[in-house]
């Protein structure tokens, strides 16, 4: 009897040290990515199954049932600041994401519920929002299930889907003009005035293009000799509808570039010359 006791302690011991150390790679990767968003972050959590040979939708994902969007944990995608999703307004949080995809579309499934393993205990009870999109047929193939933020700019980005040959495509937008621009004007009250990223804020968003006039002048005016701000002043004003200042802000540009031997600049400035004298 000491004899079996001894033996099943030692077996006991055993199994626990294994499990300790042993590390196999998982089947389905799970990965987390980050995503700038204009001023605030977008992270999505998800895993990646592989083909593996196997006939994705309408085989391993059945058309018509409600899908996890990968493999194990449902994907987790954590919004900082409110995002609309092909037009619907998400307030800041994180959520989970199912999908039911069918041959000519896609509803999409944003759920109060994060932390799920599998579709197995969905309900729809804990849905936040539905939606439907059009699936897309890729020319290849795509092995390892992806998901990627992609065509991102200051106030969008488009989340993709993709697995074997299908692509769905998520559209999504920020607002937050308000919000940076308040911060803008808070900035410009401290010591360190941020001229130069207000008058791109302002150019780039097509907000106030006299605004953006003023605040690169004032910039230019603290560093008349830099390149990159003759520049953008030139496209400032060309866009304010001052061509002759364009022009000559960008052939200012123009000869400090070839000083410095930018050579980026000096095409820059070369091409914005074409389009002032169109």
């Amino acid at each position: 009897m000491k004899t079996v006791i001894t033996t099943l302690i030692s077996l006991t011991l055993s199994t626990g040290i294994y499990a300790q150390t042993l590390k196999v790679p998982a089947a389905s990767s799970g990965t987390s990515i980050t995503q700038k968003l204009g001023i605030h972050d977008v992270t999505l959590k998800y895993n990646r199954p592989n083909m593996n040979g196997r006939k994705i939708f309408g085989g391993l994902v059945p058309f018509g049932s409600v899908w996890r969007l990968g493999a194990n944990g449902i994907p987790a995608i954590t919004f900082e600041d409110a995002v609309s999703i092909e037009g619907h307004k998400i307030e800041a949080g994180t959520y989970g994401l199912f999908a039911i995809p069918e041959k000519d579309k896609w509803t999409i499934i944003v759920s109060k519920k994060a932390n799920q393993w599998g579709s197995y205990s969905y309900s729809e009870a804990d849905d936040l929002l539905r939606f439907t999109v059009k699936p897309a047929t890729l020319p290849y193939a795509v092995e390892t299930y992806t998901m990627s933020f992609d065509n991102v700019t200051p106030a969008a980005a488009v989340l993709s889907i993709e697995w074997d040959h299908t692509q769905v495509q998520l559209h999504l937008t920020v607002d937050q003009k308000a919000e940076i621009t308040a911060s803008i004007d808070a900035a410009m009250a401290t010591e360190k005035k941020p001229y130069m990223q207000a008058a791109q804020y302002y150019y780039d968003n097509n907000i106030d293009i006299k605004k953006a006039v003023e605040y690169i002048n004032e910039a230019d005016k603290a560093q008349p000799d830099v390149f990159y701000i003759k520049y953008w002043k030139a496209k400032i004003l060309l866009k304010a509808g001052d061509k002759a200042g364009a022009v000559a802000n960008a052939k200012e540009s123009l000869e400090l570039a070839k000083k410095e031997k930018i050579q980026e600049y000096v095409n820059l400035n070369n091409e914005l010359l074409k389009q002032a004298g169109k």
